[in-house]
């Protein structure tokens, strides 16, 4: 599609914002509309994944039938068989009455299925029946019904990590991963944040008759650096916050900032590994753990020496030392023979040689250094655990693939 038709798609389903991944997903979404592909679209909370099902069934054949949205996460487990296959009257406690379910009330629609990592093992069985060949049956009924319909699924699980959990079956993930569309953070569309504050300030200016809250240049920079954990949502949360409780309509950064909540291990992370990682990239957060540890082992290691090296010259200077004991190997008295010369009588106490020292502390380090012998332990684990599969043994560990062929070939697990 050309910039102009995802624009009007943009104004269309009020999607704000020029970011370059951004257009891609509404892209994909026209291109795969025409076809009955099951879609799966992953991204953060609060990135705005619904608009793209409402894209996709309203680029479809299928936009003059039902599009019904489901939160499977919001329906109780006991009931959600029921909400989204039907059941029959009198199949449990309350079932006064037969329902259709939402699987049959959209034959010949589209059914937007957010939050479907949240779906117990039973209805994802029931879900992957439906998928496979459009078949279902009522709770309480034997018999086997038909719909037609288009899913179109969103999640923020970790739906590869739910399959390795035993939470997400994994020919499910599969079926509704034919076409996937991962919708970007917000802190990485750059200035589409300005963007979405102006339009949200516009918006609630008009909501609550009131003039539209402006930003100044060093607000606006503390806007675009801030990560937004919870994405578009919490942009729109904070816009609406600032624009009903600051008198002043012209925000600074100071005002601002007071409305965004803290995020110490934002602030802090960047400076650990700018500090010990020198530029290096991490497929994710444990591997960048796993290389901290790593760089502290190199400092333990950097410490032993500087140890040794202490504990050495402190022997040689007490080889040396010809004069009486000082306090640092025993508690001295002193007796007063005479006004002019004192007598100095020591209480030997027993302290261990600068030999035993040195090989204590080398014990205490060692103890400390056992980060390889853990990791290695926890690779051939997850080997075996996986009869030798590398990659669902990666996927287990939470490492990338390449970091794992690296460690097996560092340890000797080949």
């Amino acid at each position: 599609m050309t910039k102009a038709e995802i624009q009007q798609v943009k104004l269309r389903f009020g999607i704000i914002g020029n970011n370059e991944v951004l257009a891609r997903d509404i892209d994909i979404a026209i291109q795969v509309a025409p076809t009955d592909l099951s879609v799966l679209i992953t991204g953060e909370s609060g990135v705005g994944k619904e608009s793209f099902p409402q894209i996709i069934h309203q680029y479809s054949r299928r936009k003059h039938g039902q599009y019904i949205a489901v939160n499977c996460g919001a329906i109780p487990e006991g009931t959600i068989d029921s909400e989204l296959f039907g059941h029959e009257k009198g199949a449990f406690t309350g079932a006064i009455s037969e329902r259709k379910g939402y699987f049959g009330e959209a034959d010949g629609g589209t059914i937007f299925l957010d939050e479907v990592g949240e779906l117990p093992l039973p209805t994802q069985a029931r879900l992957l029946r439906v998928l496979e060949s459009g078949e279902f049956i009522k709770v309480g009924s034997s018999k086997v019904e038909k719909t037609n319909v288009r899913i179109v699924a969103a999640t923020n699980v970790n739906l590869t990590q739910a399959i390795t959990d035993g939470r997400f079956r994994e020919d499910l993930y599969y079926r509704l991963n034919t076409v996937p569309i991962q919708v970007p953070p917000l802190r990485e569309r750059g200035d589409d944040v300005l963007l979405l504050f102006r339009k949200f300030a516009s918006d609630f200016a008009e909501k609550y008759r009131m003039p539209s809250i402006q930003l100044t240049d060093d607000a606006k920079q503390v806007l675009v650096a801030y990560t937004w954990p919870g994405n578009v949502r919490q942009l729109k949360n904070i816009t609406e916050q600032i624009s009903i409780i600051e008198t002043n309509r012209e925000i600074d950064s100071n005002v601002l900032k007071r409305y965004l909540p803290v995020q110490e291990n934002a602030q802090r992370l960047p400076a650990l590994m700018e500090g010990t990682q020198e530029g290096k990239s991490f497929a994710n957060e444990r591997e960048f753990l796993y290389q901290v540890l790593f760089d502290l082992r190199q400092d333990v290691m950097k410490l032993k020496k500087l140890v040794h090296g202490i504990m050495a010259e402190k022997q040689g200077m007490t080889n040396s030392q010809t004069a009486a004991p000082t306090s640092y190997y025993g508690q001295a008295t002193v007796t007063p023979v005479s006004a002019a010369v004192p007598t100095i009588v020591t209480q030997p106490v027993k302290h261990s040689s600068a030999d035993d020292d040195i090989q204590d502390t080398e014990e205490y380090l060692e103890e400390s250094l056992s980060l390889d012998e853990v990791e290695k332990d926890m690779i051939r684990k997850a080997l075996e655990k996986h009869h030798g599969k590398r990659k669902a043994a990666a996927q287990d560990l939470n490492i990338s693939e390449r970091t794992l062929y690296r460690k097996i070939k560092e340890y000797g697990l080949g």
